[in-house]
């Protein structure tokens, strides 16, 4: 992703060369993705055509999160990619959350707001062949090591140099920056800048520039990781499943080749033998299906750009996936330091304010996940218990959210108002805090007015989504088009 974005960028004035190690594994788990993905591609100009079937990919709406709370009504729910002309269901589901929150019973499960959940429960494809006034955002599902191996040969094809060796040693001159590589055969490797993609390694940004890791254990308390490969679906989905396991949560990514299963847990609250042994009885996977077994270490650098090396990917940090945002935030990265170097802003002014942006995007990421824990309604395991009871310590941030819904206040005008409406939005927040179901229980519900009722029509969302279907093709139908590049 670097040396494509690089490439297309300075290429033309800057030599790129592209130095790993076939000795070396990649973590190769990352199987989801946002709609930034789709950004990249449009970006270095790759069609969906070239690369989807190529990389066993298929489309992503959005995810359900299965099991994270007991409440009746809400025990799951969809986070969908928000589309544009989402904006006045959108705006509902705002109203009618603000109505529950008052404590009078109108409808307020985010589900029927949301145009890309209607999508993934019919298992219809996002993308139309037909002229359709609306633009649907998607993200992807993908082999992630099927996608690695395509990007590097995109990008050789376009110009960027490739050497097959193994970095072992790093030399810095006498102000600190990094003069040269060497690999483990002695050979030196000069370059100006430096782009550090070495994984959770960190051999350059960590290693030899002694930068700093800032953890999030203490709010993020999931470290480990098992996965499984199953057999494909007939009729492929085009949603990621997050479903609420004993000590974590298990995703679901249909591929084309394959449905994925990870299970992302906490090892202080069960080993990683009974990890497997769940993770198995959930996939309906026996003991012939090898699992794999991953430690995570989640947090960020404290800086991402030093003297002249740039991190990115696991290197610069890495948030637990459970909402897929992991090569977004590589993306946002390179993308920032692209904008900074073509308009000669690299000096150290720049630097600390590139870092303190790219610090933000993660902290924020972070802040958003680790509320799905925070509120999550299940009391079957200490785990969960704990997550929601003992936490770790909260941003003023988060604090400031809470104290704002459950004050039935202005949650749009404060998100902007702290600047954590960029990762994400308005309407993400909406949707997973109406998706817990954090209003009061029912028993404790006023009936609405009338005029509450008449505000917001559930049936007319319902026959408008059903009238735009119509433009949709069967997710699997269109895929086959795909791969056959009729589209």
């Amino acid at each position: 992703m670097a040396a494509l974005m690089l490439q297309k960028a300075v290429g033309d004035s800057w030599s790129i060369e592209l130095i790993e190690s076939s000795k070396l594994g990649i973590i190769g788990v990352g199987e989801g993705s946002t709609p930034a993905l789709k950004s990249f591609f449009d970006e270095v100009g790759i069609p969906e055509y070239e690369w989807m079937p190529a990389c066993s990919a298929t489309y992503k709406t959005g995810i359900t999160f299965d099991r994270w709370s007991e409440k009746p009504g809400f025990e799951s729910y969809f986070h969908p990619f928000y589309s544009y002309f989402d904006r006045d269901h959108a705006k509902a589901l705002i109203h009618n959350s603000i109505v529950r929150r008052s404590g009078k019973n109108v409808h307020a499960h985010p589900n029927v707001f949301a145009y890309n959940h209607y999508l993934s429960e019919k298992k219809l494809c996002p993308v139309t062949p037909y002229h359709f006034p609306f633009e649907v955002q998607y993200g992807y599902h993908f082999d992630a090591g099927l996608l690695a191996q395509f990007l590097k040969q995109i990008a050789l094809a376009r110009g960027v140099a490739h050497r097959d060796t193994l970095i072992t040693d790093v030399t810095l001159n006498g102000i600190g920056n990094i003069s040269s590589v060497s690999d483990e055969m002695g050979e030196k490797f000069l370059a100006d800048w430096f782009v550090d993609c070495s994984g959770f390694a960190a051999l350059l940004i960590g290693d030899a520039l002694k930068t700093p890791f800032k953890s999030y254990a203490d709010t993020l308390w999931n470290d480990r990781a098992v996965t499984l490969a199953m057999p494909p679906e007939k009729e492929p989905s085009c949603e990621t499943v997050s479903t609420a396991l004993k000590s974590g949560w298990a995703w679901r990514i249909p591929l084309q080749s394959r449905v994925g299963y990870g299970y992302v847990y906490s090892s202080r609250y069960t080993s990683a033998e009974e990890a497997e042994a769940e993770l198995r009885e959930h996939a309906g996977a026996d003991t012939s299906v090898d699992a794999r077994h991953l430690s995570m270490k989640i947090g960020r650098r404290e800086l991402h750009w030093v003297k002249n090396c740039v991190a990115v990917g696991l290197s610069q940090g890495f948030i637990e996936p459970l909402e897929a945002t992991s090569l977004a935030l590589t993306q946002q990265t390179i993308s920032r330091f692209i904008n900074a170097f073509k308009y000669g802003n690299t000096d150290q002014g720049f630097r600390d304010i590139f870092n303190r942006s790219v610090n933000k995007s993660y902290d924020d990421v972070r802040d958003y996940i680790s509320v799905h824990f925070l509120i999550n309604g299940r009391s079957d395991t200490q785990y969960w218990v704990d997550n929601r009871e003992k936490p770790g310590p909260a941003s003023r941030e988060i604090s400031a959210v809470f104290n704002c819904w459950f004050d039935s206040g202005d949650l749009p005008g404060l998100l902007k108002h702290l600047k954590i409406d960029g990762a994400y939005s308005n309407h993400s927040w909406h949707y997973i805090l109406c998706g817990m179901g954090l209003f009061p229980d029912e028993t404790g519900l006023e009936l609405p007015s009338q005029e509450d009722i008449d505000k917001v029509n559930l049936e007319n969302f319902r026959e408008f989504f059903n009238r735009c279907a119509l433009n949709h093709q069967p997710h699997g139908e269109f895929l086959n088009g795909l791969s056959n590049n009729k589209t």
